[in-house]
């Protein structure tokens, strides 16, 4: 018998996160129903926006713009400040809930659980939508659910109308229901990817599908055929128990001495860079948020964060995005402090060959060969050359900061 996967996946989860603890808590307004957001500081218009209402997006705010366009657009937009604590008890709750579905649950992200229901008793069908409604019955929140025979085609379930929804994409649907889609809503497909498709003729899942494999193996390499797979409904890794997901992954620094010029704000950069990508790995988890905060000889604190389209481990391109957003918001003043921080992460089990926006496999096994090095030889047998006689630790940051909450009450 075929296996039978689940995706569960939190209807803009922050923000109905937010708005069901508020609505407990005697709340008039739903956040739900009217334009809001969560995201940055709004005081400072910093930051971007993690998550938004479906009134919101009536007015064209995206997921990952800056809270400054995101106000241009809709003056009158409510901004609340992420509480992950909050979100890391929701979703516990729902956690909860499921495991008396199943002994075999992944934590894929925050907000997505894939769950093995293979040889269950009760249909598939009626414990999809039992726990579709217990969980917006009990917790006061929606999700949708994706069902499928491998994790990638659940997940690409999940993600059809919303919300609070149950749809199936069995091998057999794909060509009805996958293949008419544009093939930028293919999982792993991000906006660069879709151009260079696009640029090649190909504008649908399935376009991509039927192209010739060994094309695409010449002109993308290995995740030209991750994504060809993809297309195909081919995909085969298991669903794994995985513990509670960390919050974030970062490192910050306190320079004994002022920087005050781009090419030693940047070799700092690349220093933490290169502590929090080694972590990020070691826990086998990609960011999709990468933050990065400066504190300027005044004690003046600023801090500007990015969401990629595709979710990273890779070393240089948390220092590549780092450095893009320091020399967006520096000032030309003396910098004390530099902290960057990951986000919105996720398990790397089943596109660990997937970082097609920037993706060079030598680059992946070279960040993994030196992670092997460092750890078995010491953090300083291999380093870069642009640090020497620079003054400048290599590698920064001794102390990671990560957060990972106990498990709490099943309520919210």
């Amino acid at each position: 018998m075929s296996k039978i996967i689940f995706h569960i996946d939190v209807n803009s989860a922050y923000l109905s996160w937010e708005a069901v603890y508020r609505l407990q808590y005697g709340s008039p307004i739903d956040l739900r129903e009217i334009p809001a957001i969560v995201g940055g500081d709004q005081s400072k218009r910093h930051g971007i926006v993690l998550a938004k209402s479906i009134p919101a997006k009536e007015y064209g705010i995206l997921t990952g713009e800056t809270i400054y366009s995101a106000l241009q657009k809709c003056p009158n937009l409510t901004i609340v400040p992420p509480s992950y604590q909050l979100y890391m008890k929701a979703s516990n709750a729902m956690v909860e809930v499921l495991r008396e579905y199943s002994p075999r649950i992944q934590r894929y992200s925050i907000d997505e659980v894939f769950l093995d229901y293979s040889d269950m008793k009760k249909p598939y069908l009626d414990a999809a939508y039992e726990i579709k409604d217990r969980i917006q019955k009990e917790l006061g929140f929606t999700v949708n659910i994706g069902i499928s025979s491998n994790k990638l085609l659940a997940k690409m379930a999940s993600d059809f109308k919303k919300p609070n929804r149950v749809h199936t994409l069995f091998p057999e649907e794909i060509k009805e229901k996958m293949w008419p889609l544009p093939v930028e809503e293919l999982f792993m497909v991000g906006s660069r990817t879709k151009a260079k498709l696009n640029s090649r003729g190909i504008f649908t899942i399935g376009e991509l599908a039927k192209a010739d494999r060994d094309y695409i193996y010449s002109w993308l390499k290995k995740p030209g055929l991750l994504i060809w797979n993809y297309a195909n409904g081919m995909e085969d890794s298991e669903v794994r128990n995985t513990p509670l997901p960390v919050k974030s992954v970062g490192n910050s620094t306190t320079m004994p001495f002022d920087v005050d010029n781009k090419r030693e704000a940047h070799l700092v950069l690349l220093g933490i860079s290169e502590m929090v990508g080694m972590r990020i790995r070691e826990i086998e988890q990609n960011a999709r948020v990468i933050s990065l905060s400066v504190k300027n000889s005044n004690f003046y604190s600023y801090s500007h964060q990015r969401k990629l389209d595709i979710p990273t481990s890779s070393t240089n391109t948390i220092y590549r995005v780092a450095k893009e957003l320091f020399d967006e918001m520096w000032q030309g003043e003396a910098i004390r402090q530099f902290s960057i921080s990951l986000s919105e992460l996720s398990s790397n089990d089943f596109f660990q060959l997937s970082l097609l926006d920037d993706y060079d496999e030598r680059e992946e096994v070279l960040d993994r060969t030196i992670d092997k090095l460092r750890n078995r030889f010491g953090y300083k047998c291999l380093i870069r050359s642009s640090f020497l006689h620079s003054g400048i630790h290599p590698i920064i940051g001794g102390v990671v900061m990560e957060e990972e909450y106990p498990m709490m009450s099943s309520k919210l």
